[in-house]
């Protein structure tokens, strides 16, 4: 009788010790920022050498664009320049060079004006091609593969006019349809992705050909156009076709799409905003939306600082996971790496890869940064978890920074 509530007994205590071992929380061993703090560790902490992540701040900031603060005055001394370059949307001047360093998921140093809403330029065009993502993952896209143009209803331009159309306009159409020349109807969603349409048109008051146009004159309005998919061309008003066709895709503003669906999940701060130009407003719904830009080539696009650009790093570092939640299909993000056969150095907009380490020669062959003039970049490398926000840097100063900071690795 004794052994049998001995036995008793001990079946209650191991029960117990099960049910307590059940309740523990359940630790994420990955450490992700909440929307208010990011947790901050010293370098020497996660087995870093602090003298070299030292090193790399000082390259850094002795490497500062030497280009005009003033985004306007930079903007007329180089894109202004080209035909039809005047400026369409707002410009901002820029703060100091800004860096941040995103190790393990922990901030491990930061410097220059990390919360000033600066002007991203072409990393815009990352956020452009995730809302894609978005759109795909979400199935109002079936698949990139599939032709643009049967997505795309006539649009209609937004416009405080007199309700009556002048005669001289008459039978001229109101409604702008961006692909539906032969050559566009040809277009899919992922060679605008990869920058390889070739799209050809005029879009709010930009022609194709007058974004870095050729040379030669006499290619701007005679030459034959590419097949899709076989030829990169880097052109912002193509971009900018893009970000219109998305936005009839999801029928409301594109800056509302991105903070649902990741800036908000994210922890984002409501600082930074995502514009267009002065005349690239449309009628959705009855609504008057602006379609965005995917740079600031005309001015506009996105205006965020060092701090949530980090957040935005860290999402693709993670494959769009964060915390528990999927918020890019890791499926997208690695067609996004995928090297594209026209450039393998170049991914989706804007995922610059590290092939053959042309791109950054210090770092890994998988490293990639989605990257924009000034030089914006977000740095993203997956083999040693790392995200480096540099901002307002050379393209040297750039490879020397990322090559201090891995040197940081090996101490």
């Amino acid at each position: 009788m004794i052994k049998h509530y001995r036995f008793l007994f001990a079946a209650l205590l191991l029960s117990l010790s099960c049910f307590g071992q059940s309740k523990k929380p359940i630790t994420n061993s990955v450490y992700y920022p909440t929307a208010n703090a990011w947790e901050k560790r010293s370098p020497e902490s996660l087995g870093l050498s602090p003298l070299d992540i030292q090193r790399a701040i000082k390259i850094a900031q002795e490497s500062e664009s030497p280009n005009p603060r003033s985004m306007e005055e930079n903007h007329y001394k180089t894109f202004g320049k080209e035909p039809f370059g005047d400026g369409i949307g707002p410009f901002e001047d820029r703060g100091d060079q800004t860096g941040i360093i995103i190790y393990k998921g922990y901030k491990i140093a930061e410097w220059g004006t990390p919360l000033k809403c600066d002007m991203t330029h072409s990393v815009a065009k990352s956020f452009l091609s995730s809302a894609v993502g978005l759109a795909v993952d979400q199935q109002l896209i079936s698949s990139v593969n599939d032709f643009v143009a049967p997505y795309i209803p006539p649009i209609e331009l937004f416009a405080l006019n007199p309700v009556t159309k002048p005669a001289e306009q008459f039978k001229q159409s109101e409604l702008l349809q961006p692909f539906n020349t032969p050559h566009n109807k040809s277009i899919t969603w992922e060679s605008m992705l990869r920058q390889t349409s070739d799209w050809e048109g005029t879009l709010w008051g930009k022609p194709d050909w007058a974004d870095r146009p050729d040379a030669d004159p006499k290619k701007w309005l005679n030459r034959t156009r590419n097949v899709p998919g076989t030829v990169y061309e880097y052109n912002d008003v193509r971009v900018n076709a893009l970000a219109l066709a998305v936005t009839s895709v999801f029928r409301k503003p594109l800056p509302q799409v991105l903070k649902q669906y990741i800036m908000d999940p994210i922890g984002a701060s409501t600082t930074w905003r995502w514009t267009g130009y002065r005349n690239s407003w449309i009628v959705l719904d009855g609504q008057p939306v602006q379609a965005v830009s995917g740079g600031g080539h005309w001015g506009g696009g996105m205006f965020i600082h060092a701090e949530d650009m980090a957040r935005f790093g860290l999402l693709t570092l993670r494959n769009g996971k964060w915390n528990n939640q999927q918020l890019l299909s890791e499926s997208w993000l690695k067609q996004a790496r995928t090297p594209g056969t026209a450039n393998p150095e170049y991914g989706y907009m804007n995922f610059f890869l590290n092939t053959n380490r042309k791109f950054l020669p210090a770092a890994p062959a998988s490293a990639f940064a989605h990257v924009g003039n000034g030089n914006n970049i977000i740095y993203v490398d997956q083999e040693n978890d790392l995200v480096v926000i540099l901002r307002w840097i050379n393209q040297k100063g750039m490879n020397e920074t990322i090559e201090a900071i891995l040197s940081a690795f090996k101490k």
